[in-house]
């Protein structure tokens, strides 16, 4: 029988005796905590609208699937944005000039918020394509 390639897992990593039906948890994670610290905790669950085991695994499991910061990726996010913003700018102040009006520092704050919104999303996206035409291309070869 021959598998598909799938672009991602469908088992987790884990050795096969420690496949289980899905939703069923049978780990546990234990640590120790201050009273202070327990209170945080619990008033953050509490904030979430979730027990405090649900906000601590979302939490945990939140905190171990980020990816971990890139450099390169951090400076062409920059440069994305700086390129955005620039073409916006201009293309504001150019519509703004020919109707006779100034552009407004709310206008200029908001183009720049919504270049940092965007910023690492289009990185990630820039080098993606990047790596997979990169990778290609030395195949060709």
């Amino acid at each position: 029988m021959n598998n598909p390639h799938l672009p991602f897992p469908i088992l987790s990593h884990a050795p096969a005796g420690d496949q289980v039906k899905p939703g069923f948890r049978p780990k546990t994670v234990a640590t120790r905590l201050t009273p202070g610290e327990l209170a945080e905790v619990e008033a953050a669950a509490e904030n979430a609208g979730q027990s405090l085991a649900e906000w601590l695994r979302e939490t945990a499991l939140r905190a171990a699937r980020q990816r971990a910061a890139d450099p390169i990726e951090l400076l062409l996010a920059e440069i994305w944005a700086l390129r955005y913003t620039l073409l916006n700018l201009f293309h504001e102040h150019a519509k703004t000039a020919s109707d006779g009006i100034r552009l407004l520092p709310d206008s200029i704050a908001k183009i720049r918020d919504h270049a940092d919104g965007l910023k690492l999303q289009r990185a990630r996206r820039i080098l993606e394509d990047f790596l997979s035409r990169n990778s290609s291309w030395r195949s060709q070869k």
